[in-house]
C-alpha cells in the first residue's frame, strides 16, 4: 500500500466541509508539491493530540479525513489552500516524517441516510444554529449562524457537526460516529452542553460587571 501524505492539524476536518489552510513550513510545502502532482490532489488530515502544527515532534489521533485540494494561491511568504473534506480515514501505521508525515491509512465506511432521520436532523440544525448564534454574540465564532449548508441530508449532517461551537475533542468524537443517527443524537447532546457553558460564562461575566459597577 502506498504511503498517504498527512497534514496533522489542531483542527478537525469533517466530510463535505471546506477548510482554509496556510502552508509555510518546508516539509509541508514539499508535501503540497507532491500532492499537486497527482491526478486528484489530496492529503490526509488528523487532529494533533499533543504538540503543535509547526516544528514536528507532535503525537496524533488516528481518525481523520482526506482533504481534497480545490484552490491554491501563492503569496510571498506561503501557500494558501482551500480544501474540502472527503472520506474518513483511520491510520493503520505512521511510516516516517523525514520529508513530511506519511501513513498507511484505511477508508472508514460512509454513513448512510435514512429518511426516518429527517426529524432528528432538523432538530440538530435548530439547536446548532441557536447555540452558534449565542456563541457569535458572546465570544465570537468561526462560522456565521446563518451559513448555508447542503440540501443533501447526509452532507448537511456532517456540515452541522462542523459548524457547531464545539471543541476539537468533541468534534473528533463526532467524526468517529458509526451511524448517522448516533452522529445527530450526539451532536444535539454536545451542542446543548456547549450552550450550558456559554450561558454560565455569560452570566458570570454579567455578574462580575455588575459587582464592578456597584463597588
Amino acid at each position: 500500500m502506498a504511503a498517504t501524505a498527512m497534514f496533522p492539524l489542531e483542527t478537525v476536518l469533517f466530510p463535505y466541509t471546506p477548510l482554509a489552510l496556510r502552508v509555510f513550513e518546508e516539509r509541508y510545502l514539499k508535501m503540497l508539491g507532491a500532492a499537486l502532482e497527482s491526478h486528484q490532489p489530496s492529503f490526509g488530515v488528523v487532529l494533533i493530540e499533543r504538540g503543535s502544527e509547526a516544528g514536528g515532534g507532535d503525537t496524533r489521533f488516528h481518525t481523520g479525513t482526506m482533504a481534497r485540494i480545490v484552490e491554491v494561491a501563492a503569496t510571498e511568504r506561503d501557500i494558501e489552500l482551500l480544501v474540502v473534506g472527503g472520506e474518513r480515514i483511520e491510520v493503520g501505521a505512521w511510516w516516517n516524517d523525514e520529508a513530511y508525515p506519511t501513513a498507511e491509512v484505511h477508508t472508514i465506511a460512509e454513513l448512510t441516510w435514512d429518511p426516518a432521520l429527517a426529524p432528528l436532523r432538523a432538530e440538530a440544525e435548530k439547536h446548532v444554529r441557536r447555540v452558534l448564534t449565542r456563541a457569535a454574540l458572546s465570544s465570537g465564532s468561526r462560522w456565521d449562524p446563518n451559513i448555508e449548508i447542503s440540501d443533501d441530508p447526509l452532507e448537511s449532517s456532517w456540515q452541522l457537526a462542523a459548524i457547531a461551537p464545539l471543541g476539537p475533542i468533541d468534534q473528533l468524537e463526532l467524526l468517529r460516529s458509526s451511524s448517522l443517527a448516533g452522529l445527530l443524537a450526539r451532536l444535539i447532546d454536545l451542542t446543548l452542553e456547549a450552550e450550558q457553558i456559554l450561558t454560565a460564562t455569560f452570566d458570570g461575566c454579567r455578574d462580575d460587571g455588575e459587582s464592578g459597577l456597584t463597588a
